[in-house]
């Protein structure tokens, strides 16, 4: 039964990034926590990773010149992170491990819920130091979308160009954590398996959002992805409190509480704005 919901998710999860250009991770990781430990689910997918984003950038290839100078300061930021990463995740005890997922999700996605838009004027050195952040992010949780999507959306970049930069990025550092986690012997059968199982999904999910999106409002269909990915992450947060014995049940889902009506509150402001931006003046 585990095997079929992750399989679902993971295609809708595709589905959204296909659409958007990215997502995948930062939709699948919350849920697949709740029944799969980290080091089992991170090697199987960066696996996916590769191929999934490997599609979505052939699909928008004739933008990598484009975005090709823009992205390498990440890209050197993302070596020392993804091995830092790879570190923590080979030493760390598992439930930690989740704790640290949702810790390091649930700002970002609250802060692409609330819209947040300021463009940076040293670029360079902001990715480098974000390539960083990101590779350990990555390596650890193999979560970068929301960072990345961050930097890309604040500096402008039209929808073709910010798919290719992602997609760009993220079999960069799909390709990085794989040597890493083969170096540190973090691959096993069951890992393997479970790439196996879910990318038939992946494969069918992403055509079909890139056929959605054009049918879709696009800012719409991202923010109510970032609404589920708050509850879940929020949910997944309060359980791993109780695990850990941090907070006590029931208490601990207030956290999950509170971050729900967070989300709410940010939800109805965007759809407050949407509303009063298409009124007739």
């Amino acid at each position: 039964m585990e095997l079929q919901v992750l399989a679902l998710v993971t295609f809708i999860a595709a589905a959204v990034n296909g659409a958007v250009g990215y997502g995948f991770s930062s939709l699948t990781v919350p849920i697949a926590l709740l029944f799969l430990s980290n080091k089992v689910l991170n090697p199987a997918l960066v696996i996916v990773a590769i191929a999934l984003n490997g599609y979505v950038l052939v699909v928008n290839r004739r933008s990598i010149p484009a975005v090709a100078k823009r992205v390498v300061p990440v890209l050197l930021g993302l070596v020392p992170g993804i091995v830092c990463g790879g570190l923590l995740l080979a030493s760390l005890n598992s439930e930690w491990l989740k704790f640290l997922t949702y810790i390091s999700l649930m700002p970002l996605i609250l802060l692409q819920a609330g819209g947040v838009r300021r463009p940076l004027k040293s670029e360079r050195t902001v990715g480098v130091l974000l390539g960083a952040g990101v590779g350990t992010l990555y390596s650890t949780t193999t979560i970068s979308g929301p960072p990345m999507a961050l930097l890309f959306n604040n500096q402008g970049l039209v929808q073709r160009d910010f798919r290719a930069a992602m997609a760009l990025l993220r079999v960069a550092e799909a390709v990085l954590a794989l040597v890493t986690y083969y170096a540190l012997g973090l691959f096993n059968a069951e890992s393997l398996q479970l790439s196996l199982w879910v990318l038939p999904s992946v494969l069918l999910g992403v055509p079909i959002g890139s056929f959605l999106i054009n049918r879709v409002n696009a800012e719409t269909f991202r923010r109510i992805c970032m609404s589920y990915d708050a509850w879940i992450v929020g949910y997944g947060l309060s359980r791993v409190l109780v695990v850990l014995q941090l907070l006590a049940s029931p208490q601990a889902y207030t956290v999950w509480l509170g971050i729900a009506a967070i989300d709410s509150y940010l939800l109805y402001v965007f759809f407050t704005r949407r509303r009063i931006s298409q009124v007739p003046a």
